[in-house]
């Protein structure tokens, strides 16, 4: 990170942040978010005035049709994106005014992702490919073994590391996406629509995989189009024309 960045973290877990009075408990926190996009000589607001905060140990669904501004918010959460306005502390940084090299820092150390494209390389066994994180962070070849095995094993492929993707079904593939998100020990798993690509029985197992990691203590944004997918968390909140709602009744 540059010198100007209030954060110096590293793998081993030790992380230095400016003190900020954050939410009591929150992992991450918004507010007054919001991205406008140029189009042309029109100003397109994806996301208006957001505010959102997530606690240690939340695991948290939102929800929203195409087009409703849920996946400009997963950019921005995800620090893929930064808004046109507003604040965003995650573990209590403002990493809302940090440039590109910081955020990339921020993204391989700090969040760990699951899309709904698994992105795995077919040519790298299971393993290799949840390394991948560590290679980018300057982990030890043994370290990095070790680890990706490690995390390999806590999603229930523990006899599946040496397989390519295509000796994988699904569900197995999305595990494996889900153990490279695993394996950096994030303070955040975000989790953008990981069951679209499922068949019914492999959601179910994704949903119950993640019930399970979050009962362990991590901390899931799930971003999802699907009611009974955003029912599986602990708290849903609604995304509707660039603005966040939160049901009443939508906590459990």
């Amino acid at each position: 990170m540059t010198a100007e960045t209030p954060w110096a973290t590293d793998l081993a877990g030790d992380a230095v942040a400016v003190e900020r009075p954050l939410t009591d408990g929150a992992l991450l926190e918004l507010r007054g978010v919001s991205k406008t996009y140029t189009s042309g000589s029109l100003d397109v607001a994806a996301v208006r005035n957001v505010d959102l905060v997530v606690n240690h140990g939340d695991y948290v669904a939102i929800m929203g049709p195409s087009g409703s501004g849920k996946s400009t918010l997963m950019h921005i959460i995800g620090c893929l994106d930064v808004p046109t306005s507003g604040s965003y502390w995650l573990a209590g940084v403002d990493v809302a005014g940090m440039g590109e090299s910081d955020l990339a820092v921020v993204r391989n150390q700090r969040i760990g992702f699951v899309f709904q494209q698994f992105n795995l390389l077919p040519t790298m066994s299971a393993w290799r490919n949840v390394e991948l994180p560590l290679i980018y962070a300057g982990v030890s070849r043994a370290e990095r073994r070790r680890r990706a095995i490690d995390a390999l094993t806590r999603v229930g492929l523990a006899d599946r590391v040496d397989h390519r993707p295509g000796e994988l079904s699904g569900g197995q593939q999305q595990r494996v996406s889900v153990a490279r998100a695993l394996v950096t020990e994030p303070d955040l798993i975000l989790a953008d629509e990981p069951t679209g690509n499922l068949d019914s029985t492999s959601t179910a197992e994704m949903l119950e995989l993640f019930a399970e990691l979050n009962q362990q203590g991590r901390t899931i944004v799930l971003i999802t189009h699907e009611h009974d997918v955003a029912e599986a968390a602990d708290r849903m909140v609604v995304m509707r024309d660039g603005s966040l709602d939160e049901p009443t009744g939508a906590r459990r």
